[in-house]
């Protein structure tokens, strides 16, 4: 076991509305991954269920299957380890 910061980028697709101009608010973004948030930051990941082996890979999957069910527009998700070391889940 090892510990690491980690940084996770939620990408979302999707025809932007001409009407709106925008694909989604960050804000409602931000609102459904802040719970996901909560549950690992400043914790041992190997001790929350499904992230027993944390790697980079099992981590975004594990975020992924979270988010999609309430995100129609996920389209990736992006954990980088380091700034030369990430993982892309494109479900």
């Amino acid at each position: 076991m090892h510990g690491h910061s980690f940084r996770v980028d939620v990408v979302v697709r999707g025809e932007i509305p001409d009407d709106r101009g925008y694909l989604i608010d960050f804000a409602d973004i931000k609102k459904l991954i802040a719970p996901i948030e909560k549950q690992l930051d400043h914790y041992c990941l190997n001790d929350i269920e499904g992230l027993e082996n944390p790697t980079s890979e099992v981590l975004a999957k594990w975020i992924w299957d979270r988010l999609k069910p309430e995100l129609d527009l996920l389209a990736e998700v992006v954990v980088h380890e380091t700034c030369t070391s990430r993982c892309h889940y494109r479900g």
